[in-house]
C-alpha cells in the first residue's frame, strides 16, 4: 500500500467512525468496536512507521490522518497524548509553509480541535473567506462545516456549571 493510500484509508475510516450513526442509522456495539479497533490499528501503524512524507502536502496529509485517527478512536494505552503532541509539533512547522488550501483548512481544524488556539481559527477563517461561497465544492463545504462544528463545540475546555 502506498503512503497516499494508507493516509486516505485512515482518513476515511476515522471520518466514518466519527460520523457513525449521524445519518439516523442504528449503532451496534460490535460494529462500533470493530471500527474503533480498525482506526486505532491504522493510526498506530502509520505513526509507528515513522513515515512523514516527502512534500509539505504529504506531510500535512499524514499529520491530518494521524490527528483524525487519534481523535476518532477512544482506545488509549497511555501513549495517545504523547503521540498527539509530537504530531502537533510537526504541524507547527508544516502550517507555516503549507499554502492556503482545503488541506490546510482541514489541518488547521484538526489542530484547533486539539489546542483551541484562536490564531489557528483566524487563519482557517481567512482561508474560508478567500473562497467564492457560490461555487464551493462538496469537500470545501464539508470542511467548513467541520471547522464550524469544532469552533462551536469546544467541549474539552468548557466547564459545565451545575
Amino acid at each position: 500500500m502506498t503512503l497516499s493510500e494508507e493516509v486516505a484509508s485512515l482518513q476515511r475510516a476515522a471520518h466514518d467512525l466519527m460520523y457513525l450513526g449521524m445519518d439516523g442509522s442504528p449503532i451496534y456495539s460490535d460494529d462500533l468496536s470493530r471500527r474503533n479497533n480498525e482506526v486505532y490499528r491504522l493510526t498506530t501503524t502509520l505513526y509507528n512507521s515513522g513515515v512523514k512524507g516527502s512534500t509539505v502536502e504529504e506531510q500535512a496529509s499524514v499529520c491530518l490522518a494521524l490527528l483524525m485517527g487519534y481523535n476518532a478512536s477512544f482506545i488509549d494505552h497511555g501513549e495517545k497524548r504523547k503521540h498527539v503532541q509530537k504530531i502537533l509539533d510537526r504541524c507547527w512547522d508544516i502550517l507555516d509553509t503549507l499554502p492556503a488550501s482545503l488541506l490546510k483548512l482541514r489541518l488547521l481544524t484538526a489542530c484547533y480541535g486539539e489546542v483551541f488556539d484562536e490564531p489557528l481559527a483566524d487563519e482557517a477563517r481567512a482561508i474560508i473567506a478567500s473562497w467564492d461561497s457560490v461555487s464551493l465544492t462538496t469537500e470545501q463545504q464539508e470542511a467548513i462545516n467541520e471547522f464550524q462544528t469544532v469552533v462551536d463545540n469546544p467541549y474539552p475546555w468548557e466547564y459545565v456549571e451545575e
